[in-house]
């Protein structure tokens, strides 16, 4: 699936937050599972795609990321809720 996105990872629900934009979620998100590169998500054990969100381009696609880094945890949180109460891992369905 290749597309401008920005997505929230999660290390559990509730658990510690990772904010990516990229144009193919599914290689992204595989590159986070298996620990593929070292950092913050292979650090702290981030694995679970808790929230998608597709935009037009890129630089909206960034624009994006870079407003949902600032907000307070509360509110990305919420974000998260809306769409995915359960924080079900997405990476499945988007395999598809």
């Amino acid at each position: 699936m290749k597309a401008p996105c920005v997505y929230i990872l999660a290390s559990k629900p509730n658990g510690t937050l990772y904010i990516g934009v990229t144009a193919n979620i599914v290689r992204r998100v595989w590159e986070h599972k298996s620990d593929a590169m070292v950092g913050f998500t292979k650090t702290y054990g981030i694995h679970l795609l808790v929230y998608i969100e597709f935009l037009g381009t890129m630089p909206e696609a960034i624009q994006r990321e870079k407003q949902i880094k600032k907000w307070p945890r509360a509110w990305k949180v919420e974000l998260i809720e809306r769409t995915n109460p359960q924080w079900r891992d997405l990476y499945e369905e988007i395999r598809r």
